[in-house]
């Protein structure tokens, strides 16, 4: 066995600065986050020896930093803030300080299982997921519009409503055609991408999203891609108390992604999960319920075709 020991540091990101600690007290900085900072930081840890480092998710201000380091060749760990302060509170540590966080965050790197942490995302997913956000934000938006106009009674109001809500449902469709297009210059992806449209009710939307917040897929258990997804059911019994299982978790937006899916395949395009559903509403599930384990399923058949290279075939992915 190795006796080498991997040093760790962790860094608390701010929108103009970050800070920075290396474990056991080993050293601190604290610097600009820019990209000259970056520079700096990267000499830094280089200097110190560190080979790992955990950094905070915080809005996206951890972006630039996060490749930045990468790119130099540190293990990158972003941990989300609930993961560092459950880390905290475990270990009783109720002083929150920027410097204290970051020393916080070095101690999870370093509790961190080498078997666990994952090799870094595909860079070129991240400004694809940038442009996906855009749109799905401009599709709420929509959602908003609309719902405005349904309590407005004054027509030259209701014509205003309607034209914003034309224009933005042709800036949405016009970005999703460009992200499309963009997507398509890299093979690879471009046939991840029409493996994942090949599924019935997967539409190209739908395919896009799973492709963007799911890069993993396909080299993934489907029980690994469920908890990502936030649809894998977890048990919640103690003693004598037994509870409903539920879904906790995962990526929202990729969920809602294929819920929405499942509910048109359910209801219309995808025969296998028909069959799903209305097996499990005859055994009394309630129809949510049962949506979930559909979403759940479909997912399932997409990390399958995607995992084999092979295009959708129904006789072959049985219900």
């Amino acid at each position: 066995m190795s006796n080498h020991t991997i040093v760790c540091a962790g860094i608390d990101t701010g929108k103009r600065k970050l800070d920075a600690a290396i474990g056991h007290g080993a050293g601190e900085l604290q610097i600009g986050n820019t990209a000259e900072g970056h520079t700096a930081l990267s000499a830094w840890l280089r200097q110190h020896q560190v080979e790992r480092v955990g950094i905070e998710a915080t809005g996206g201000c951890e972006h630039e930093v996060v490749t930045r380091l990468r790119a130099d060749g540190f293990t990158v760990i972003v941990f989300q803030p609930s993961q560092v302060r459950a880390y905290a509170r475990f270990h009783l540590k109720r002083a929150k300080t920027d410097r204290i966080d970051a020393a916080l965050i070095a101690d999870c790197a370093a509790a961190r299982k080498a078997e666990d942490i994952h090799a870094p995302p595909d860079p070129r997913i991240a400004p694809f997921a940038e442009q996906l956000t855009m749109i799905e934000q401009i599709g709420e938006d929509i959602a908003r519009i609309k719902t405005r106009r349904a309590t407005v009674r004054d027509q030259d109001i209701r014509l205003a409503w309607d034209l914003e809500i034309k224009r933005l449902t042709q800036t949405k469709r016009i970005r999703l055609k460009h992200l499309v297009v963009a997507i398509r210059q890299h093979p690879d992806l471009a046939e991840k991408l029409d493996l994942i449209a090949s599924v019935d009710s997967i539409a190209i939307p739908s395919a896009v999203e799973i492709l963007v917040r799911c890069p993993e897929i396909g080299t993934i258990s489907r029980e690994k891609a469920a908890a990502l997804a936030g649809l894998a059911p977890y048990a919640d019994d103690s003693s004598d108390q037994h509870s409903p299982r539920h879904i906790e978790g995962g990526r929202e937006r990729l969920r809602k992604a294929l819920y929405n899916a499942a509910f048109a395949g359910v209801f219309r395009w995808n025969k296998q999960l028909a069959a799903i559903y209305q097996r499990l509403i005859a055994k009394g599930k309630h129809h949510k319920l049962a949506l979930i384990a559909c979403a759940r399923k479909l997912l399932s058949f997409v990390n399958a075709v995607v995992a084999r290279h092979t295009p959708w075939i129904k006789q072959t992915l049985g219900a």
